[in-house]
């Protein structure tokens, strides 16, 4: 009964099925944004198209295609794909392997006209023919007067090592559905910060208690003071403040530490650091919407704030501009540079914040790792299959053989074999 259930899903046009299936949905995943908030699904798909009176945003959250990985049905779509693998390897692929292993000696000429090369020699070059396999490295198996023997049994172990690849895949999937985590987080330089604002979690999944501090950050201005990229020093630590692992990451060079990896991806200017007659302030600066990387404040230069310059900045670079109170334009200053001759004033530092996502992955070394085989078992499987069969028949003897792939060497192989003794016969 279990092996029939087995032999039930060993079926190629079931696996084929389920991986179109799961190919269909893994590339609708990757289409919808996945792991967003419910208020950015109902904004940016409900007025795409209804059915019946319901959004095409309702329909996308009602079956999960937000968190399509996560779903319990893609994951027993997994399920099912796996023992469709498992069955096919333990009831078609070990079996075949295992006879591919056996002797198998063929006696009468009916057999050997099967083959797909096949001739008579004299007996006087049984001996030679078997010194010939001996050199080219066949295994030989003799039982009186016949002759087994063949080479290249490390492609048959292919199919087996790509079902392996494969279940490597799912299980990591499944443990990176049931394990991982993301998270978002835009912290000021200096500070220390514990992970908090996760975006998208499961039930196992354990968000580490590390203490990260952001101690610098800064950003690299190409020739025509555009971004070239921006980078955070960063610092994991225990529970006690000492430091466990520190890295400068930018964009697509991320701090590994454990089961985290921290990205670079994005970064803002909240406020000013200002001197004004030996006192500091610490002053927000506003980011205006409708351009790209422009900043604002109001620097106060009086004690009522009557009176006081516009500050407007669109880089980190060090230099900004001021207005006065009518909008006059006094000028172009650098940090530091003392201000007004009124006043003490100087801008110290623009304070910014980086922005960081933060995941944990535990099923990547398993994907990894599966991809890996995988690659090695394409390799492996141009290893072809050859055979060859020799049986003593009166003055003659029948030679003949057959390859899974490789049809012009077994061809060139076989020639070799018998071409030179042909004329002799």
């Amino acid at each position: 009964m279990k092996l029939k259930i087995l032999k039930s899903f060993a079926q190629l046009k079931i696996a084929i099925l389920l991986l179109l299936i799961i190919a269909g949905f893994s590339i609708l995943g990757t289409i919808i944004e996945q792991d967003k908030t419910i208020e950015y699904y109902q904004q940016a798909y409900s007025n795409k198209f209804s059915l019946l009176n319901i959004s095409f945003g309702e329909i996308l959250l009602f079956f999960g295609l937000d968190h399509v990985y996560k779903t319990w049905w893609f994951l027993s779509l997994l399920f099912l794909f796996g023992t469709c693998l498992i069955s096919c390897t333990f009831t078609q692929q070990l079996p075949a392997l295992k006879i591919a292993r056996r002797y198998n000696f063929k006696k009468n000429k009916v057999e050997f006209n099967r083959q797909e090369y096949q001739t008579t020699l004299n007996n006087r070059y049984f001996s030679v023919c078997l010194q010939n396999f001996k050199k080219q490295k066949y295994t030989i198996f003799q039982q009186q007067k016949v002759i087994y023997s063949y080479k290249g049994i490390l492609g048959r172990f292919a199919p087996i090592i790509v079902h392996i690849s494969m279940l490597l895949i799912l299980l990591g999937n499944t443990i990176a559905a049931w394990g991982s985590f993301s998270a978002q987080e835009l912290i000021a330089k200096g500070e220390i910060f514990q992970i908090q604002n996760t975006i998208s979690k499961s039930f196992f999944t354990k968000i580490p208690d590390y203490p990260i501090r952001v101690n610098d950050f800064w950003i690299e201005y190409g020739p025509t003071n555009n971004i070239k990229q921006f980078y955070s020093d960063l610092s994991v630590l225990n529970t006690t403040g000492t430091e466990l692992s520190r890295k400068t990451i930018s964009v697509n060079f991320p701090l590994r530490f454990k089961e985290l990896t921290l990205y670079q991806t994005d970064w803002n200017a909240i406020g000013l650091r200002v001197a004004v007659n030996e006192k500091q302030y610490q002053l927000p600066l506003i980011s205006l919407t409708k351009a790209k990387n422009l900043w604002i404040t109001w620097i106060p230069t009086s004690e009522t704030s009557e009176t006081g310059l516009t500050f407007i900045s669109n880089s980190l670079n060090g230099t900004f501009s001021l207005y006065n109170e009518t909008g006059t334009f006094i000028g172009t200053y650098n940090l530091g540079e003392k201000i007004s001759q009124d006043i003490n004033l100087s801008v110290l530092e623009i304070i910014t914040e980086t922005g960081l996502q933060i995941k944990t992955d535990p099923g990547i070394p398993y994907i990894y790792f599966g991809f890996g085989l995988l690659m090695i078992s394409s390799l492996i499987s141009y290893f072809s299959f050859t055979q060859f069969w020799l049986a003593k028949n009166d003055n003659k003897f029948f030679i003949g053989g057959t390859s899974n792939r490789a049809k012009l060497n077994l061809r060139l192989e076989f020639l070799s074999l018998t071409v030179p003794y042909l004329s002799k016969n």
